[in-house]
């Protein structure tokens, strides 16, 4: 029952003021965030080493009376480091307030309001999110049995979004599988290269080739800058010009452009990190298949992996938890035998396999 206010009608229920489709959605659910002492945190995919000494430096030198001026809206400087560095063109990068908004942008761009969104499945638990935010469809397509893909007959949708290396199983499709799918896909493919720097291969070329081919990275996992909230997209002119009508104005402050730039014009310290970080990963997957432990083959800076038999992930994941090693596990149908678990530093992954024992 609603009550009459200035002649117009006014109800209890608020919710009802909310879209139909934010109301039935299902958020997605960021990796926990716990404040507990002595904690090794092995859950959200985070670099465990500093980012550049670079980023340091540009830290010390920003002047904060520049704070009082709007930052580039074109991010002019980053684009130019990036399209040095990418042997391309500053017209073929969009900078982002992380991959995130990226990713968003394109569902805005690519996708009309009758539209559907495809997607791998199991992959990044935000693009149904993002579907369901732009108020249409998801078309997932299965890669259960052997994490192979398939794609059925007769499929096609305006955006299709591929997680390569995957997450969460850490898996990496081969090129040359990716490029046969783009080039007879009809719709615009957005290949999310969040891994790329630690798998052995990756598709940029293809965005700079095919004109419905798009890259989307992040600052988060190789430059150890999650904090910092800085992601782009690499393609086709044509169509990062239309993300760009679509982007906030200013949506890359001016604190984070001076770091992402530090962080691009070093790639040495990224790649020592990179490095370091895949040695740590080998090591702990050959300790926990000498376990027993079932471990998808990673390109990544995690493991996939399920416990052996008699032990479930749920219980695993409780037992780390009760030691202070906080690892990521999904309450959710055919998620449910494995955990994701992030690469730390070796002293932190000999915690966890001392733990696990």
């Amino acid at each position: 029952m609603g009550t009459w206010y200035d002649g117009r009608m006014c109800t209890s229920d608020n919710s009802l003021l909310i879209r139909k489709s934010v109301r039935e959605m299902t958020p997605y659910v960021p990796g926990e965030q716990p404040r507990l002492p002595n904690l090794i945190k092995l859950n959200t995919n985070e670099n465990p080493y500093p980012p550049s000494p670079a980023v340091g430096a540009a830290i010390a030198a920003l002047n904060p009376e520049t704070l009082r001026l709007y930052p580039d809206p074109l991010c002019a400087g980053l684009r130019d480091k990036l399209a040095a560095l990418f042997s391309c063109t500053p017209g073929h990068i969009l900078v982002a307030n992380g991959s995130d908004e990226a990713l968003r942008l394109c569902t805005d761009a690519f996708v009309e309001n009758d539209g559907t969104i495809g997607y791998f499945d199991p992959s990044y638990s935000l693009y149904p999110v993002l579907a369901a935010m732009r108020g249409v469809p998801s078309r997932p397509v299965n890669l259960w049995p052997e994490q192979t893909w398939k794609m059925p007959e007769g499929y096609s949708c305006p955006l299709f979004f591929m997680t390569n290396p995957n997450a969460p199983t850490g898996m990496l499709f081969e090129k040359k599988h990716i490029k046969a799918f783009c080039e007879t896909f009809p719709g615009v493919v957005v290949i999310d290269e969040a891994y790329a720097d630690f798998a052995r291969e990756n598709a940029l070329d293809l965005a700079l080739t095919l004109p419905n081919v798009l890259v989307c990275r992040t600052l988060s996992k190789s430059y150890s800058l999650a904090g910092l909230r800085l992601g782009f997209l690499v393609g086709s002119p044509t169509l990062i010009s239309a993300l760009y009508k679509l982007k906030d104005s200013y949506n890359i402050d001016r604190i984070a452009l001076a770091l992402a730039e530090a962080a691009i014009s070093d790639q040495a310290a990224m790649r020592a990190n990179v490095q370091r970080i895949i040695a740590t990963r080998e090591r702990v997957e050959r300790a926990l298949r000498g376990r027993g432990w079932d471990v998808c083959p990673s390109e990544t800076n995690f493991l996939w992996c399920r416990p052996p038999a008699g032990r479930t992930a749920a219980a695993v994941f409780k037992s780390l938890r009760e030691q202070a090693i906080i690892v990521r596990y999904w309450d959710a149908p055919r998620l449910d035998a494995y955990l994701r678990i992030t690469v730390g530093t070796d002293p932190q992954m000999d915690a966890l396999l001392a733990a696990l024992a």
